[in-house]
């Protein structure tokens, strides 16, 4: 639960995160407008960007590499080193935010223990993946065009034959898509400079040769869920569940996990889960409420567990708010891989309850926290309107567009003067409103339609 130190947390953010932000923003100012054409004010800004890793372990690396870039001499190993700056000033913020957001949680956060091991991949798929990379840096978004974007298809299509570098080829794929949408960007009257930046930053790191990948460990234990959270686009959509994993003779761990389907756009509302038809041990948890006994599960240094359906099976009722109130405050956090350090990639699931809403932010004691309410998944019951009227809330805090913001997963509400909890996961055997189901059923089951002409076209 928020404690007393919730108004530190939301006052003035910490030392110096203005200024670092300024820095990466004149970065991504000089890679919008191309590396191969510095004008005299985004040198200086790259100047300033380098100088502000002066004394770290890549300061002088940097250096160079904004030198040799200014002069006009782009190539990979000054492109790493810039991507790596970056990289580094982003998780200095990050760190900074999560060391107070941990401090007013009182959360203890395992600590991070460098991967020794590194994974043989295939050199010529990171090479072809750095090229586009420096043809981007080199254009600047505003020099893209279809023909640099189609660059990349051969690429993509190689990576993602490679399972090791599958998650690179997702990154490179949505950013190419994002770019082809987008096309010609010169036309463009607002950029998404820090965005495309952040994508091409993290790309251009996986596409070096570097411990990564890790197996991680096989874990045992149950599974508390806390609640799911539904990322969707046109193409695809993910579920991530957090959750709490109890193993004998260990503390309590908090823990993620996650499973993906591709799909398309027609397909949405609570027909999307119809997607997961392959993980029914983790669905009938999330509907019912119930926790999982797992059996060798790999677990990542991150706290990401690798889902296997066929090692899990259902427990006894486990209600999320319950396992919230009494475990989450002394659950230890996973540690942040080194890629993962973005504050944007902060979401950190909390419980708060006695609070007052006007339905856009919560109010504890005086100390206000917006609520993100963007997130709100359509494939669920959790509404806005139940978010109004709840006074208890198991969610994520985030951080993004500068200030702190809860997303609920799941909230405790009155309904006609009855108390009802409701859980973004609920629907994942299929919605339990009556309306909702006679709209399914009148649309008919899209999912199984697609997959039967899919189906007849692959026999013919």
């Amino acid at each position: 639960m928020l404690d007393v130190q919730l108004g530190e947390l939301l006052a003035d953010g910490p030392a110096g995160l203005d200024a670092a932000l300024d820095l990466v923003a004149g970065f991504d100012h000089a890679l919008t407008h191309g590396f191969a054409r510095i004008t005299e004010e985004q040198g200086e800004a790259l100047a300033a960007f380098a100088g502000a890793l002066t004394g770290s372990p890549i300061g002088e690396r940097v250096s160079e590499a904004v030198e040799k870039v200014s002069a006009g001499s782009i190539d990979d190993e000054h492109l790493a080193a810039l991507a790596g700056g970056r990289g580094a000033l982003t998780g200095a913020v990050h760190d900074a935010l999560l060391g107070r957001l941990d401090a007013a949680l009182g959360r203890t956060r395992a600590a991070w223990e460098p991967v020794d091991d590194e994974v043989e991949v295939a050199g010529n798929l990171l090479a072809g993946c750095r090229g586009w990379l420096r043809e981007l840096a080199i254009a600047g978004w505003r020099g893209v065009d279809h023909d640099l974007v189609s660059s990349a298809d051969q690429t993509i299509e190689a990576l993602l034959a490679v399972p090791e570098l599958r998650g690179a080829a997702v990154l490179l794929d949505g950013l190419a898509t994002e770019l082809r949408a987008s096309c010609p960007v010169a036309t463009m009257e607002r950029v998404p400079a820090r965005r495309w930046a952040d994508l091409w930053t993290r790309a251009l790191l996986l596409s070096q040769r570097g411990p990564w990948r890790s197996e991680g460990e096989q874990v045992s234990g149950r599974l508390l869920v806390l609640g799911a959270d539904v990322h969707e686009h046109a193409t695809v959509v993910r579920v991530q569940v957090h959750g709490i994993l109890e193993q004998a003779g260990g503390p309590a761990r908090l823990v993620r996990t996650s499973v993906a389907a591709a799909k398309v756009d027609t397909i949405v509302g609570p027909t999307v889960w119809r997607l997961f038809g392959g993980h029914p041990a983790l669905l009938a948890a999330l509907a019912g409420h119930r926790s999982l006994e797992l059996t060798d599960m790999p677990l990542l240094p991150g706290g990401d567990l690798v889902w296997h359906d066929d090692r899990a099976r259902p427990g006894d009722e486990a209600d999320p708010f319950a396992v919230a109130r009494v475990q989450l405050g002394g659950a230890t956090a996973a540690p942040v891989t080194p890629l993962d350090r973005h504050p944007v990639r902060i979401a950190e699931p909390v419980f708060v309850e006695g609070y007052k809403t006007d339905g856009q932010a919560i109010d504890l004691g005086g100390n206000t926290l917006r609520l993100d309410l963007d997130r709100l998944p359509s494939c669920g019951p959790l509404t806005r309107q139940l978010v109004k009227s709840s006074t208890a809330c198991v969610g994520l805090v985030r951080w993004d567009g500068g200030q702190w913001s809860l997303q609920p997963l799941a909230v405790q509400a009155t309904v006609k003067k009855n108390p009802v909890g409701v859980h973004t996961g609920d629907w994942a055997l299929g919605p339990t409103d009556p309306k909702v189901v006679k709209a399914e059923a009148k649309a008919g089951d899209v999912v199984a339609v697609l997959r039967e002409r899919a189906g007849r076209l692959l026999r013919k």
